[in-house]
């Protein structure tokens, strides 16, 4: 359950997203009306305007973000890490389904998003896509990727942002908390999986609250960008060391 922390909470998590990688890709097309590849694209082209390196994409799932990442100009090398191989095999294979050719190639690696298996300063950027709010611990994770950053380079990450009052916060309440598990089970078949999902979003940080975690990370410059109604935000800092970086 949403309610659960610290390596229950992974245990549940990890076995949840085991049980529907097959219906994963379709699923986001489905509740997003595709709208998360675009998000997704926005993600990658702030964080890739920091100095122009090695890119990071944290809890890859099967991998968007990191091909994403990949084709961008300012990225000359990208590594994507999830903890589950299930996950790595699908982005894998999707990969080699794309061919996705020199611009896009990406190294997938199974790894813990909360001790990453890098040292630091290795890269220009690093990107979490949908995948925060899952973590045990998203202050850890964010101070891994705060870590693994160069002095300049940007974190930037991806999320559902709850809402709490207003119309439309009425209306995605009742989307993702009515339609989304029936959807999830028709198409998943797994209607408890997709009952999780809404729970998690309404327990995690309000956007100014993970904005003050990016700060307490020790990134500067921090901002965040509403996308999606309100309903999904970018999130994004820079590490001290460097020059400003232009916002698009």
């Amino acid at each position: 359950m949403a309610s659960l922390t610290g390596a229950a909470r992974q245990r549940y998590v990890a076995d949840l997203f085991s049980r529907i990688s097959g219906h994963y890709d379709l699923m986001n097309d489905v509740m997003t009306l595709g709208m998360h590849r675009r998000w997704k694209g926005r993600t990658a082209a702030l964080a890739t305007q920091a100095p122009p390196g090695p890119a990071l994409d944290v809890s890859t799932g099967t991998g968007d973000l990191a091909f994403q990442l990949a084709r961008r100009p300012g990225a000359d090398r990208t590594v994507a890490v999830d903890l589950l191989p299930v996950m790595i095999a699908r982005a894998r294979n999707k990969a080699a389904q794309r061919n996705t050719g020199k611009n896009g190639q990406v190294s997938l690696l199974v790894g813990d998003a909360l001790s990453l298996p890098f040292p630091a300063a290795t890269f220009a950027c690093a990107t979490a896509g949908f995948s925060l709010r899952n973590m045990p611990d998203a202050r850890q994770a964010v101070g891994e990727m705060a870590r693994v950053v160069r002095p300049g380079g940007r974190v930037a990450l991806l999320e559902l942002s709850p809402m709490t009052t207003g119309l439309k916060a009425r209306l995605f309440r009742a989307y993702f908390h009515g339609l989304v598990p029936l959807i999830g089970n028709l198409i998943a078949r797994d209607r408890a999986a997709y009952t999780y999902l809404p729970q998690s979003v309404d327990r995690f940080y309000q956007a100014d609250e993970l904005a003050g975690i990016l700060r307490e990370s020790g990134l500067q410059q921090v901002n965040y960008r509403r996308l999606g109604f309100g309903t999904v935000c970018i999130h994004w800092g820079d590490k001290p060391g460097g020059g400003g970086h232009p916002v698009e």
